[in-house]
């Protein structure tokens, strides 16, 4: 069964709740969209099509609107972490709100990675599992785990 999906940990316009993300990628939104990209494990340098793409593209004589880079990462960032939404959504809030949406995508990316849960699975060895074998108390179930008994 597939895990149910979530929304956005933050509002597209949800400066206040953390003001300083906001400031950063107001004053430098370059440099927030390459920070989200490392980020979420892209190249730095990504986001920087959104700046060169149109002017090559333009040589070309193909018009372009949408920042590839933004929708890219938006589109993956949403995958990823299971967050509602469409496609239509992500390629409007990259074409008229390509600041608000880095913010929105640097705030959660802050927010998952601070979230982080590590779930360790602590199963006895069929050896132990045996009728007549109780687990000794103390018991390594796993290299460098030990686990205390349970009555």
């Amino acid at each position: 069964m597939a895990n149910p999906l979530t929304n956005w940990n933050s509002d597209l316009c949800g400066c206040c709740t953390d003001a300083s993300i906001c400031c950063y990628g107001f004053w430098c939104c370059p440099c927030m969209a390459c920070s989200v990209a490392g980020n979420n494990g892209e190249n730095r340098c990504l986001p920087l099509c959104d700046i060169l793409s149109p002017a090559i593209v333009a040589a070309c004589g193909i018009p372009l609107c949408v920042p590839p880079a933004a929708l890219a990462l938006r589109v993956g960032i949403r995958h990823k972490y299971g967050i509602q939404g469409s496609i239509c959504k992500d390629i409007a809030t990259s074409c008229f709100c390509e600041c608000c949406s880095y913010c929105q995508m640097h705030r959660e990316l802050k927010y998952r990675n601070s979230n982080k849960v590590v779930v360790v699975n602590m199963q006895p060895s069929p050896m132990m599992m045996a009728p007549g074998n109780p687990p000794p108390a103390g018991f390594r179930g796993h290299p460098g785990v030990v686990t205390a008994p349970s009555y």
